[in-house]
């Protein structure tokens, strides 16, 4: 006699259809350790070597245990471009473009429709300009005898040697403020209406619907603005090189640009990884902060 078994059925059939999600998976899977997870892994190997781009470590390298990072503890030009990259980061970014971007965003909102192409226009083609581009733009504008320098009535300042990093700061800001402007317009059309219009109806005044209805619903957005915004220029790399390489001296000189240096340009390329796994740590760190505080949001 044939005994059925209640839920067998079921159960098989979920279990079929993981393995066959797993096999299908399996290729992507496969492709992702190949492209991504083996030369993350090789270069956190490297960062514990000695090995140089040319000459007899190129080929001869040894593995140096922390070697690199007692050098980097003890190196001044590593702990200035590390504290040079996160005033960058915080300044440029995660004040500088999230609170404009927000401020654009809100302004374009209420805008009439001219002055909303207007100026959408203006800051987006900033945006889509080539970094090589803005730098010139700024480099230009920032010398002694250009247009800053005019209108500050400061004629012979070159303001790239004065405060080189304000100006670096500023031209990151002016490319890359459309991001944020279009990531807090997104989600400010995402808002309920009926919210905002029973506050509105209440009498709030604008200020304090901006701080107690729309800077609350926004919050998801916020956070998700700052980790992209992070990311993306704790690896600034062009726009600085472009406008400074890194100077005058070193007042510049940003995580980046340092890697750049130590492992293109002074060949130490085992040296030059190591620092750049403290620049991928500094993002781990900043992603796990923004995360945890989207989480507790949810």
């Amino acid at each position: 006699m044939a005994v059925v078994v209640a839920g067998l059925g079921p159960r098989l059939d979920r279990e079929r259809f993981q393995w066959s999600s797993l096999a299908m998976l399996t290729p992507a899977l496969a492709l992702l350790g190949l492209l991504f997870v083996f030369p993350v892994l090789y270069a956190g190997y490297l960062g514990f070597t000695n090995l140089a781009l040319v000459g007899a470590r190129s080929r001869d390298y040894s593995f140096t245990g922390l070697d690199n990072v007692v050098r980097m503890l003890g190196d001044y030009v590593f702990v200035k471009s590390s504290w040079l990259t996160l005033i960058f980061v915080v300044g440029s970014a995660i004040v500088g473009q999230s609170v404009l971007g927000m401020a654009l965003a809100l302004l374009l909102r209420n805008a009439v429709v001219p002055i909303r192409l207007i100026v959408g226009s203006i800051v987006i083609v900033a945006w889509v300009l080539p970094e090589i581009t803005v730098a010139l733009v700024w480099y230009a504008f920032s010398q002694a005898g250009g247009t800053l320098s005019i209108l500050l009535r400061h004629s012979d300042t070159n303001f790239l040697v004065v405060v080189p990093m304000l100006i670096v700061s500023l031209a990151n800001l002016w490319r890359n403020v459309a991001f944020s402007m279009l990531v807090f317009s997104a989600g400010l059309r995402n808002l309920p209406t009926e919210v905002l219009e029973a506050a509105e109806v209440e009498g709030a005044s604008v200020w304090r619907r901006y701080r107690q209805v729309i800077l609350p619903l926004l919050k998801p957005t916020i956070l998700t603005n700052l980790l992209l915004v992070t990311i993306l220029n704790l690896s600034e790399f062009t726009l600085i090189y472009a406008m400074t390489q890194g100077g005058p001296g070193i007042e510049t000189m940003t995580l980046p640009l340092y890697v750049y240096q130590e492992a293109f340009v002074f060949h130490q390329l085992g040296y030059g990884t190591a620092i750049s796994l403290v620049l991928v740590l500094i993002g781990a760190v900043f992603s796990l902060l923004f995360v945890r505080a989207a989480r507790s949001q949810a």
